[in-house]
Formats: structure tokens, C-alpha cells, sequence
């Protein structure tokens, strides 16, 4: 007997400590007596009937988030695989619901998130899927909102954090993609092209016509250092003719002249023999002399042919009219 009652102490003690328990923050305790359903403890320190109340489960109260892939096929026969998160939470109100309506509630959630993305995502294309996934999200959640209430369950967000098409649909809009951007880098670098042809072709035509004004600037100082140089050797008795053939016979020497200081000049003056310059000269005063005549006989001729079509000018005829001439007494009768 004396073994007896520091046993039977020890006993209690036990039950009496295993009669309280401690209920976590944001943790609902399901407490059931004999497989009946009794109360919820929230959170603290708690106390129940020993042997006869048990705790049967704990819910959590704090949000939770569930991520559920997806593979569907869009409207264009790509098939894609869609990441769907759910943050849930239970309702502080419907724990019992939350307890015993579902004996699963994430295969649940699963579940409606399966029939929602695979009744939208076939509607939309490869690209609308990319622009369209907050569309796709709100679809989800409004969905489970409406099935999920009513066991206790609250959706707080659902989120579309991954499309991942097919590798080789991948690689086709990688090169889709790459092409689009090599085009552009091409209309960019033909219009640079283009641009640096222009500006080339004025700056061209610029230098060109900088050229031709230099040269009509030089012809226009020749002609008249030409006029003056004639000018001066028709005051010593020199007529226009040998002047112009003495000034063509000296810039002939001045040309052989220059080209005899190049070292490098492939120039060659025909002809340039000691008595070329006199035999230019001679040939040059008789092509003036015969220019003179032909021009003196054709001044004649032409003076001949304007006298005889003046003589023989025609009549300007009376222009013709429907009436009859009322000079003509006769046309009165």
C-alpha cells in the first residue's frame, strides 16, 4: 500500500497536466468529446476534460499559398504550361467548416484552378496568354471566391508568375524576334547608307560647282588679258588676226615650257618641233585670211537672197467671209 499512492499521485498528475494545452498565434484547436464536435480554442493556454475531451486538429489561420502548373493548349495549338499561386486563407468565422467540410482543401483549390485555366487559356492566343494573364488571374480568383466561401475559405490573390510555352515554340519567337531586330538594325544602317551618299553627292556637287565657277572666273580673266593683250599690239601696227595667232604661238612655248620643269610629266605637245611655232603661225594668219573671204562672200549672198525675197514678197490674202462683196453692183441683183 505504500507503493500504491505515490503512484496513484503520479498518475494524476499526469492527467491533470495533460488535461491543459497550448493553442500557437494565428492556430484555431478543434476540440471534440467522445468523436463530438465541442468547441474552438483559439490562442493561449487552454484546458480540456481529461479522458474525455481530445483535441482532434489545428487550423491555421495565417494566409497560405498554394502553387498549382497547369498545362493547357491556346487558341493557336501551342501547348504552355501555366504557374498558378493562391494565396487562401481560412475564415477566423468558418473554422468549423474549414475543419470538417474539407478533409482536403488544397487538392480543392487544385481542382478549380485546373477547370478555370483550362476553360480560359483556349480562348486566347500564344500572345494574348502573355498580355492577358491578370485577365486569366481575376477569372481564377473570382471563381474559387465563389466555391471556396462557402467551406471557410477566403482567396486572397491569385497570381499567374510563369508561362513557359514549349522549347521550340521558344526558339521560334527567339528567331521570330532576332529577325525583327536584324530588319530594323538593316533599315537603320541603309539609311545611314543613304544619307552618306547624299551628303556626299552634295558635297560633290558643291565642289563641282566651285570648280566651274573657278574655271568661268579663269576663262573670264584669259579672255580679257586676251582683249588687253590685242588691244596693245594693235597700237604698234599688229591687226587682230596676227595677234591672236602670235598670243595662240606664245602660249604654245609657255606650254612647252611648263612641261619641260615637271620631271614626272607624261604630257607630250604635237607638234614640238624648232619650226613648229612659225609653220602654226603661217597656217593660222592664212586660216584667217581664208575665214575673212568666205565670210565677205557669204555676207554678199546673203545680201542678194534678202533683196530678191523682199522684191518678191507675196500679197497677205483678204480673209474669206460668208457675205457677198457689197462693192459689186452686180452681186445686188
Amino acid at each position: 500500500m505504500s507503493y500504491l499512492i505515490p503512484a496513484l499521485l503520479f498518475v494524476g498528475a499526469l492527467i491533470l497536466i495533460s488535461s491543459f494545452f497550448m493553442v500557437k498565434q494565428q492556430t484555431a484547436a478543434i476540440i471534440e468529446r467522445f468523436g463530438k464536435f465541442t468547441s474552438i480554442r483559439n490562442s493561449g493556454l487552454q484546458f480540456k476534460i481529461p479522458l474525455i475531451d481530445k483535441v482532434a486538429g489545428r487550423v491555421n489561420l495565417r494566409i497560405q499559398q498554394l502553387d498549382v502548373i497547369v498545362e493547357t493548349k491556346t487558341k493557336d495549338d501551342v501547348f504552355v504550361r501555366l504557374k498558378i499561386s493562391v494565396q487562401f486563407q481560412v475564415v477566423k468565422s468558418n473554422v468549423y467548416d474549414a475543419f470538417y467540410k474539407l478533409e482536403d482543401p488544397q487538392n480543392q483549390i487544385t481542382s478549380y484552378v485546373f477547370d478555370v485555366v483550362r476553360s480560359e487559356v483556349p480562348k486566347m492566343k500564344l500572345d494574348d496568354v502573355f498580355e492577358r494573364k491578370d485577365d486569366i488571374a481575376i477569372a481564377v480568383k473570382s471563381e474559387l471566391n465563389q466555391s471556396m466561401t462557402d467551406y471557410g475559405y477566403d482567396i486572397i490573390k491569385t497570381l499567374v508568375t510563369d508561362i513557359d510555352p514549349d522549347q521550340q515554340v521558344k526558339i521560334a519567337m527567339n528567331r521570330i524576334n532576332a529577325s525583327e531586330r536584324e530588319k530594323v538594325a538593316a533599315e537603320y544602317e541603309a539609311e545611314a547608307e543613304r544619307i552618306k551618299i547624299v551628303a556626299k553627292a552634295r558635297a560633290e556637287a558643291e565642289s563641282k560647282r566651285l570648280q566651274g565657277q573657278g574655271i568661268a572666273d579663269q576663262r573670264r580673266e584669259i579672255a580679257r588679258g586676251l582683249e588687253e593683250s590685242v588691244e596693245v599690239l594693235n597700237n604698234v601696227g599688229i591687226n587682230s588676226q596676227e595677234a591672236s595667232a602670235l598670243i595662240v604661238v606664245t602660249q604654245h612655248y609657255d606650254t612647252l615650257q611648263s612641261i619641260g620643269e615637271e620631271t614626272n610629266s607624261n604630257l607630250i605637245l604635237l607638234p614640238n618641233s624648232p619650226q613648229a611655232g612659225s609653220d602654226m603661225l603661217n597656217n593660222m594668219i592664212a586660216s584667217f585670211v581664208a575665214s575673212n573671204q568666205i565670210g565677205e562672200e557669204m555676207k554678199k549672198r546673203n545680201a542678194e537672197l534678202g533683196i530678191e525675197a523682199k522684191a518678191k514678197k507675196p500679197k497677205k490674202p483678204r480673209p474669206q467671209s460668208g457675205y457677198r462683196d457689197l462693192d459689186n453692183p452686180e452681186d445686188l441683183s
